[in-house]
């Protein structure tokens, strides 16, 4: 297996696109600005599903499915909306494609033009509010808590590997509500999940905020945001939940007639996560070596692997190593016996390092005999031998001590990169010289929010939910300010 390193000191951009492709987790396809995602990535990313999707039908809600396209019409009735995602659609004009009788190529026939274009799926509100119009009459039919697994297209003219595609996997919940008090419970609600996922599975920290006015969602009243920051100290949105109010239901005229027998216009949200948070994953965890995977996120939890040179010796060793792989499965702990005979011992050890297995555990002959095997972590590299009759027992405990130092580790490099500063030179170091998450004074303006980004190249990440009130100045006006907002340069 000969693979290049780039260190992440050296291009972190080289780095996080070699370990993408090494590790077998995607890969560009011919499709401009698309991708494959590879059974080793695709598994990380099920895995995510599975967690995210439980504790969404944990809270009430329901998987469906609405159509990949939307007529153009919908998107005019919500001005922000379309305002908000005109640049980056794809459209359908044409329904049947035929053979050129002079060049014999394969051509778009021009007699076969929609009578209204189609709007490939940024997004779903529109066709979704459109079809609640029809589901919604009464108080009765509320709420509504529909999720939906899904692909979408934004047209991207720089791309990156699960960062920023063309084409994307995610999930997007749409609820509707009685109340506007309802709706921001249910906004806040899924932002917690979202940030509970973060942390206890991913384990990247975030911080929850709000966004600022100009990067709000596109027809949104509230956005909330989780924020993680990356090993380059550049910050990445991971999730939002938005506050939609009333108005996609007052552009396709959603209403219900209260108990009161009163017409009403419904109160709306929307929430989701992509296949974003795999390009997180890797920035947050993973080093020069490669993945670096938390223990429930992995695919492979433990990789036994049998080393022998004899055929009697394969015998033993892996009647051994497959004994104890069948002890940890009892234990709910994914394992996988590389019994590869055509590959080296230490061949595996270096591809089951790149692939981020928590867990290494080695046994050869004399470990048989001796009753032991020779433990390897992936997050710090330490081994350890231990007592093959302590397997069963003493691996969930060491695959959940490396979930916590994973985290903390993360946790540890948010806190040395995060400063707080109250003037304009101070700001500019911070994001020059040490990069992270800067808190500073901000006037609470659209006009100098968009000054401080040309100057810096820094954008709001979030106005935290856990600020306090402080007064001060904004660093780049000088006029005061009530409260510190959250700067970071991002993806």
């Amino acid at each position: 297996m000969e693979i290049k390193k780039v260190k992440r000191s050296e291009d972190y951009s080289a780095w996080y696109n070699n370990l993408v492709k090494n590790a077998d987790l995607a890969e560009h396809s011919d499709v401009k600005g698309c991708m494959v995602i590879k059974p080793y990535g695709y598994a990380i990313w099920e895995k995510m599903q599975a967690e995210l999707d439980r504790r969404f039908k944990e809270t009430g809600h329901q998987n469906a499915y609405f159509p990949l396209f939307i007529p153009k019409s919908f998107f005019t009735k919500e001005a922000s909306h379309v305002d908000g995602f005109a640049k980056e659609c794809a459209v359908v004009t044409h329904y049947r494609l035929k053979v050129d009788e002079v060049t014999k190529e394969i051509v778009v026939d021009p007699d076969a033009k929609l009578e209204e274009e189609l709007i490939v799926r940024p997004t779903s509100e529109t066709i979704i509010w459109n079809t609640y119009r029809s589901w919604i009459q009464s108080y009765r039919d509320l709420p509504i808590l529909i999720n939906q697994w899904a692909n979408v297209v934004r047209w991207e003219m720089r791309t990156r590997l699960f960062l920023r595609t063309t084409e994307f996997l995610w999930q997007e919940g749409h609820t509707a509500h009685a109340t506007a008090e309802e709706a921001i419970i249910e906004t806040k609600q899924m932002l917690d999940i979202y940030a509970d996922f973060a942390e206890n599975i991913l384990a990247i920290p975030v911080i929850k905020g709000i966004k600022s006015a100009n990067e709000r969602f596109a027809g949104a009243v509230e956005t909330y945001c989780i924020e993680g920051l990356m090993q380059d100290g550049k910050a990445l949105q991971m999730g939002t939940s938005h506050f939609l109010g009333q108005n996609f239901a007052k552009a396709f005229d959603v209403k219900y007639v209260t108990r009161e027998n009163v017409k009403e216009y419904v109160w709306a949200t929307s929430w989701g996560v992509s296949t974003r948070l795999m390009g997180a994953l890797i920035m947050s965890h993973s080093d020069d070596e490669g993945l670096v995977l938390p223990p429930r996120l992995a695919p492979i939890q433990v990789v036994i692997i049998p080393i022998f040179k004899k055929a009697e010796e394969k015998i033993l060793v892996l009647e051994h190593a497959n004994s104890y792989a069948g002890l940890l499965k009892k234990q709910g702990i994914s394992v996988k016996v590389d019994d590869r005979d055509y590959q080296s011992p230490g061949f595996k050890f270096a591809e089951h390092e790149l692939k981020g297995v928590p867990v290494r555990i080695a046994i050869g002959p004399r470990d048989v005999q001796n009753g032991t095997v020779e433990v390897a972590r992936r997050d710090t590299k330490e081994k350890m031998i231990m007592d093959a009759t302590d397997l069963e027992h003493k691996i969930p405990h060491l695959l959940e001590q490396i979930q916590i130092n994973i985290y903390q580790r993360a946790l540890d490099y948010r806190s040395e990169h995060l400063f707080t500063v109250d003037t304009w030179e101070e700001f500019l170091d911070a994001l020059d010289n040490k990069t992270g998450f800067v808190s500073a004074h901000w006037d609470g303006t659209s006009e100098t929010e968009e000054n401080i980004k040309e100057k810096s190249k820094a954008t709001i990440r979030c106005i935290p939910l856990n600020n306090h009130q402080e007064d001060g100045k904004c660093i780049l006006t000088g006029k005061p300010s009530t409260q510190r907002v959250l700067f970071a340069r991002a993806y």
